[in-house]
């Protein structure tokens, strides 16, 4: 169980790591720290994996070590640029290898509301599998209201004002942009893919959690985006600009989509392909209605061809190993020094 305890002056919550992984936005970070560093109740742990970024990411670190006070800080190098979703993977392995109870899983480009840990712990004792709001940077809500369908293989987006009957509301895909994550659940769907490297991966570890655990939304902002991006709205959901590389992978990944929709029994090639091209669509609407250009059709049409050829692949088949049987957790420690 996660405790509240009080060191250097700060309140601290035992057993919880904040899990960042970082790629060239060093200005961000440090916005990202600082907002850590000013929270209500801080994290016991801050796991910050940085992609190769080879520039001042690391003396931003280190410039915010002291204001982080009682925080233990793992700040790690990669050799090489393995995505969000290699970096995610190493991140979260850390923490549950340093005994975390609970991991609260993050990009680079957002900041803490300075309450959002303890908003999110308010609801711990429910649920194991957990996002709250977001904001844009302009103060806006964030839009993420979305519901995995297996059949199509996509997220489609639920409309209307889902809090206004309930703090809560159930899902079955997750973002690594926020997910609270407890152990337990780690321990029984492995840590995050590093296979895909950027785009379906928290979607998809989000999946696999909700056959082991309820996946919600809780009410109350808890990051808040730093990065202006470009977007239109749709109205049931909004569309935003986006890189030719993550183009690519939104296409790319499906292939391995579909191993995991196999492994569960739930692959269905025609409504599957159908999705596909909703995807398609979505990403040329995208580079039209947003980025107002043409060039980048052929990220989209190269990733379908690497699609293809993965999931007629066996060598991409099976799910991430377990964790279970790692390192004994924080709450696990505590009970065997008692």
């Amino acid at each position: 169980m996660t405790g509240v305890e009080t060191g250097k002056g700060r309140r601290i919550a035992r057993g919880v790591a904040v899990v960042v992984v970082t790629y060239r936005r060093p200005a961000m970070l440090a916005q990202l720290l600082e907002s850590v560093a000013g929270s209500t109740l801080l994290p016991e742990r801050l796991v910050i994996i940085d992609n190769a970024s080879g520039d001042e990411t690391p003396a931003v670190v280190e410039a915010a070590r002291a204001a982080l006070g009682p925080v233990e800080l793992d700040y790690r190098l990669l050799e090489r640029n393995l995505g969000g979703a290699g970096g995610f993977h190493e991140g979260v392995r850390l923490a549950h290898a340093a005994g975390a109870e609970w991991m609260w899983l993050m990009d680079d480009d957002v900041a803490l509301a300075p309450s959002g840990l303890e908003t999110l712990l308010a609801h711990a004792g429910r649920y194991r599998c957990l996002m709250g709001e977001r904001e844009n940077s302009d103060g806006r809500p964030f839009f993420f209201q979305n519901v995995f369908f297996p059949a199509l293989g996509v997220a489609l987006p639920r409309p209307g004002n889902l809090f206004r009957s309930a703090d809560v509301w159930h899902t079955n895909l997750a973002t690594f942009e926020g997910l609270f994550v407890h152990r337990s659940v780690v321990d029984a769907i492995g840590f995050p893919d590093p296979r895909f490297f950027i785009t379906w991966d928290d979607l998809a570890y989000g999946w696999l959690a909700s056959h082991v655990t309820d996946v919600v939304c809780v009410k109350g902002v808890v990051l808040q985006r730093l990065r202006h991006q470009r977007q239109i709205s749709l109205g049931v959901r909004h569309l935003a600009e986006a890189s030719d590389l993550s183009r690519f992978y939104m296409m790319r990944n499906r292939g391995l989509l579909v191993h995991y929709l196999r492994a569960k029994g739930r692959y269905r090639p025609i409504p599957f392909a159908f999705g596909t091209a909703l995807v398609a669509l979505k990403e040329i609407l995208r580079l039209v209605a947003v980025e107002r250009r043409l060039k980048g059709m052929g990220s989209i049409t190269r990733g379908m061809r690497e699609a293809r050829r993965i999931a007629r692949d066996d060598a991409w088949s099976g799910l991430p190993e377990t964790a279970a049987g790692a390192a004994p957790s924080h709450a696990q420690k505590a009970s065997a020094r008692s």
